[in-house]
């Protein structure tokens, strides 16, 4: 048998031997290989690196005017003759990555994948720009193979097969082309490798140089300026090159207990308690408004009323001052990270995201394990898409019992510029709260504030007027000062309802970072673009104490607040030790590279952190039965919203929103299926299912 097994697999093998020799001598009849040439190689070296030039300045020049397209071809121009040596140096990095071509025979194929790999960069990146307004980045990929799951909501089957037929001839071309292209005998590898070091070795300088004087910075805290104002070539590579947190000198079991040790007060006693004492606490709120400012900050405006009243008087009353923030004009998840974690942002790498990245995978310590150790319940809300920085699947991973999304919630409104207006976080805030017998950790995301800002009139009786020196600032900052308004209306109305509820309370409220409305630092009255304010409002009689603080360091405040100090290690390592210390931030980045990427020695060498089991929606969503009426099918239950949508098996069927209760079916199914169809919560900018639920069953 095993003999008759062996013959069959020669003969196959021997069919697809002869096959492949058909294939070989058709294809080579039709494209003939080239034999290899000799060329004058000084001259051939010179030749090509005088191309390689001029074709990194074409490519460099098409990349940034297409990152630049929605501004028009002319600023883009324009930027490029006002910011000369910040192209040219760009210039400079694609010239260095396509002078590695010289060390192969076939150069001229390596040089044009060089190439395309900076027109593919500089084409997605112009694409992405066009829908949002963060460039492309190597951390997108991470989110890649999340995007093939759902690449049949977007593309029919026929679109695919064309996808996948394109894709195919491209690498077919490839193929040929490399097939096709030239070989270079002679080559004088010492000049090439020569040629090569030197052009690695100017760039190297010119990038030491451009960072050492300012040219290019190495922290992004706003990814879309720092693409615009340094160049794509240069903050892809630095985005890709640098992440994560780097491994300390020295690291160790010894290196870890002797900061703990020496520098916070439960040493290595690192284990968060078990108790049930949250009635002796008060709840928690977390309140970060997006691109909360105030408008007495800005020199270049004036206005006729204040627009945040309510906040300023917080201000006056309670524990305020600046807060330090890592992003400016975007970047809203790493200020949040801070906060919750206790962990600076500019331990990572430069535009770089932990909830894009580590933390969709990776547990790690926050306020909300730290309280919730403590017999709290934890919650998130955020008037915006669940998906949004991986929000659903990150929350879960800092110890959050449930996250209620804009998906989740109804009597949504919305903004001229289609943004959820925060009015609806007052009822969705108190419900959890008076739906709870024990203390209550809430982080709440606001949305409102969130640009871009028009450049026309919008409101025709706004609460306040602005005057600017031109139109376009008058209309963007009077745009934006009125939806301030709103959110510090939202901000009254809240505390109002805390206070009405009598439940001892303690809640920061801070901007997330300044609008995105190009602000000038002279125009700013801060030191710098990184700080908004913040005030501390409370209702157990704390101590004003108005300080200055970091994002980071504001967790270890309020919990301190709160009556929890010394428990975290990064909030007990601040409540422990000045930020003067020249250590200070040294020694949280070593606490911070060992929690999140080394051995966890501060945890006895494992993780204590589970994933928590976090439910989506605070409100328990459930159908009670399914009623057919002429026709028409509809779906009877609890807690529906305008994002519920009847499905069948996974597929989304056309549904009518009627009330919390009650649900329609505007197409035809089956007799036989009604016991199969669902309800969905989902995510309308992807179409993607967020939670499903059944009859007879609760979410």
């Amino acid at each position: 048998m095993l003999e008759k097994i062996k013959k069959v697999l020669a003969v196959i093998a021997s069919s697809f031997k002869k096959l492949g020799s058909i294939i070989s001598r058709v294809f080579y009849k039709i494209f003939p290989r080239r034999a290899a040439k000799y060329f004058d190689a000084d001259r051939h070296e010179v030749k090509y690196i005088c191309l390689m030039a001029v074709g990194a300045f074409i490519i460099n020049l098409y990349m940034e005017i297409f990152g630049r397209i929605s501004r028009g071809v002319g600023e883009s121009l324009m930027w490029m003759i006002t910011h000369p040596v910040i192209f040219l140096y760009n210039v400079l990095i694609i010239f260095c990555t396509m002078t590695f071509a010289l060390l192969f025979k076939r150069r001229r194929f390596v040089w044009f994948m060089i190439s395309l790999f900076w027109i593919i960069l500089g084409t997605v990146n112009g694409v992405i720009l066009l829908s949002r307004m963060t460039p492309f980045t190597l951390y997108d990929l991470q989110n890649f193979a999340d995007g093939l799951t759902i690449i049949t909501t977007y593309y029919t089957s026929w679109q695919i097969t064309l996808l996948i037929a394109a894709l195919i001839l491209g690498v077919l071309a490839i193929i040929m082309i490399f097939i096709r292209s030239e070989k270079w005998k002679n080559i004088k590898y010492p000049k090439s490798i020569a040629a090569v070091l030197l052009a690695v070795l100017v760039t190297a300088g010119a990038t030491y140089g451009a960072i050492k004087t300012g040219v290019v910075g190495t922290y992004f805290g706003n990814l879309n300026y720092a693409y615009r104002d340094y160049g794509i070539a240069y903050c892809f590579i630095m985005t890709s090159a640098n992440a994560g947190i780097s491994r300390p000198a020295g690291y160790s079991q010894k290196f870890i207990d002797k900061i703990l040790e020496e520098k916070t007060k439960k040493g290595t006693d690192t284990e968060l308690p078990e108790k049930n004492d949250s009635l002796d606490h008060p709840n928690i709120i977390v309140l970060q408004m997006e691109s909360f400012t105030v408008a007495q900050d800005y020199a270049n405006i004036k206005v006729d009323k204040d627009p945040t009243p309510v906040f300023n008087k917080l201000t006056k009353e309670y524990t305020s001052g600046r807060f330090i923030v890592p992003a400016c004009g975007a970047g809203t998840a790493n200020t949040e990270f801070e906060v919750l974690t206790g962990i600076s942002a500019r331990f990572f790498g430069p535009g770089e995201y932990p909830y894009k990245g580590k933390l969709r995978k990776e547990t790690l310590e926050s306020m909300a394990y730290v309280t919730r150790s403590h017999g709290y319940e934890t919650s998130a809300l955020h008037n915006h898409r669940a998906l949004f920085y991986n929000r659903n699947e990150v929350y879960a991973n800092l110890g959050f019992d449930s996250f209620t999304s804009v998906e989740y919630m109804n009597n949504v409104s919305f903004t001229p510029t289609n943004w959820c207006k925060d009015t609806v976080l007052t009822s969705e805030i108190m419900e959890i709260m008076k739906s709870t017998k024990q203390r209550d950790f809430l982080h709440v995301i606001s949305v409102e504030g969130h640009g871009a800002y028009p450049t026309e009139k919008v409101f025709k009786n706004p609460y306040t007027t602005v005057t600017a020196e031109d139109e376009e600032t008058k209309w963007k900052y009077e745009y934006y000062l009125n939806e301030c308004h709103e959110m510090d209306t939202f901000i009254g109305d809240l505390i109002n309802e805390i206070e009405k509820s009598e439940e001892p309370t303690v809640m920061i409220i801070y901007g997330d970072h300044i609008p995105a409305l190009d602000v000038k630092e002279e125009n700013y009255k801060a030191d710098d673009l990184y700080q908004t304010r913040y005030v501390i409002w409370d209702n157990i009689g704390l101590d004003k104490k108005d300080r200055d603080i970091h994002s980071y360091e504001s967790g270890a405040v309020l919990l301190k607040d709160a009556g929890f100090p010394h428990e975290g290690i990064m909030f007990d390592y601040q409540q422990s030790n000045s930020s003067d210390k020249k250590s200070y931030l040294k020694d949280q980045e070593a606490l911070a590279y060992d929690m999140l990427y080394g051995e966890s020695y501060a945890f006895g060498g494992s993780r204590p952190f589970k994933a928590v089991d976090m439910k989506m929606g605070h409100k328990l969503i459930s159908i009670k039965d399914v009623v057919k009426i002429g026709d028409r099918y509809y779906i009877r239950g609890k807690n529906f919203t305008e994002r519920s949508i009847i499905s069948l098996d996974g597929k989304q069927l056309s549904t009518v929103y009627l009330s919390p209760t009650l649900l329609a079916l505007n197409e035809r199914v089956e007799p036989e299926d009604v016991e199969r169809l669902e309800v969905s919560q989902v995510d309308k900018s992807e179409e993607e299912i967020l939670t499903t639920v059944g009859a007879n069953e609760e979410l």
